[in-house]
């Protein structure tokens, strides 16, 4: 083979788009004499004349310098060139003469009567198209995990990068730390990357270039199937696979699991799912919802309800003994026993500070009932001995407000 002869595609990879400018101008294609070209006519004849922005299909004819040449019947030949030519040059490098290609319109009749086309934005809009297709059938992909922040995980689809939210994760993977702490949890989402997920595309934005992941979705039919053998009140013993602030969660066989809320772990008030349970405990609990593949589970109502007893035992406008066990923003939470308490509320004081003075934590009290509802499990209390008429008093005060 002569070594003079060099292949003229990677004579222009090398050059600079100033280089191109400087010898081409405002980048428009000289008259080339090998490429064959359709007449004008052609173009303008055909019924359905190319627009900017749509997708065509051709043959490559021709390969020049700076140039690439496309046949894209019936609207005449499509040029690839100037910054376009740079900007696609890692694929034209692969393409050769007789290849099919896809292409976008960027010009639908530029000089010489010429489709100017790009093949760089072509393959944008069809992974973009490709993107919202996935979107609407709900597809699957097994992706590999590229970085992760402190939101999520970075995903790459079709080379574009993708974002999976932390809230988009399966339940078992995601990150139970304590407090929340924003670096445990980013500890934890590093643990991901070089792994492989499956995961399905909820959201894409082209002009945003945003793309967004959801791991929850993957394996919906096995987990329907799974879901499937558990109906309402069955009891399921578990294990403890992480404690949060808002409750725990409980692997009840592999490839399921399921919650148990702060609010159903006991009758008493539990400040604090950590305090009680440890992962790797084995704990039985029930199953009070089954919604969307997912099971919610309670610990408490596989034990006696309190305010059942209660209901027997109090009445309004009894004098009782309680125990100051929380303060919050609508006032004090006192219990008369285990699992049974009441709210005395903030407007009974001067402010909050007078509040906490009056009612210390730990300390017992006596209060008069003002609200007893033992099907709602709902009471209020008075501090003191409060007299009958104190009560009918207020009464007839939410009578006249009403």
């Amino acid at each position: 083979m002569n070594n003079t002869t060099q292949d003229t595609s990677d004579i222009l990879i090398d050059e600079s788009v100033e280089d191109i400018e400087k010898e081409e101008g405002d980048f428009r294609p000289k008259k080339p004499a090998g490429p064959k070209r359709m007449m004008d006519d052609l173009i303008k004849g055909s019924p359905n004349p190319p627009e900017i922005g749509s997708i065509v299909e051709g043959t490559v004819i021709a390969k020049a310098k700076k140039s690439l040449f496309i046949d894209v019947p019936p609207f005449g030949t499509g040029i690839i060139f100037g910054k376009e030519f740079l900007n696609a040059k890692d694929i034209i490098k692969k393409v050769s003469i007789g290849d099919t290609v896809t292409a976008k319109v960027i010009l639908p009749e530029g000089e010489d009567s010429y489709i100017e086309l790009s093949l760089k934005e072509a393959k944008q809009a069809i992974i973009w198209s490709d993107a919202e297709k996935a979107t609407k059938g709900k597809s699957q992909f097994n992706l590999l995990v590229k970085d992760a922040n402190k939101g999520g995980l970075i995903l790459d689809w079709n080379g574009i990068d993708g974002f999976l939210p932390a809230s988009q994760l399966k339940a078992e993977h995601y990150p139970r730390v304590s407090d929340g702490d924003k670096d445990a949890i980013m500890d934890e989402l590093k643990k991901f990357i070089g792994q492989t997920l499956s995961v399905g595309i909820i959201g894409s934005d082209a002009k945003e270039g945003k793309l967004i992941f959801s791991e929850k979705n993957s394996d919906s039919k096995a987990k329907k199937e799974i879901v499937g053998k558990y109906t309402l009140g069955d009891i399921v013993t578990g294990e403890v696979t992480g404690a949060v602030d808002f409750g725990i969660f409980i692997k009840i066989e592999d490839g399921l699991e399921g919650l148990i809320h702060i609010s159903e772990i006991d009758w008493s008030l539990v400040e604090n799912p950590r305090d009680i349970f440890k992962v790797g405990d084995k704990i039985k609990a029930k199953i009070i919802d089954i919604k969307d593949n997912k099971i919610s589970l309670s610990i408490k109502t596989l034990k006696d309800n309190p305010w059942k007893e209660a209901e027997k035992k109090y009445h309004r406008g009894d004098v009782v003994k309680g125990v100051v066990i929380k303060h919050n923003k609508h006032g004090a939470l006192v219990s008369l026993e285990e699992g049974v308490a009441g709210l005395v509320h903030i407007s009974e004081f001067k402010d909050e500070e007078n509040l906490k003075t009056s009612l210390e934590l730990g300390k017992t009290y006596t209060f008069t009932i003002n609200v007893f509802d033992p099907k709602d499990q709902r009471m209020t209390l008075l501090f003191g001995s409060v007299p009958n008429r104190v009560l009918e008093e207020k009464d007839k005060k939410a009578t006249t407000a009403k």
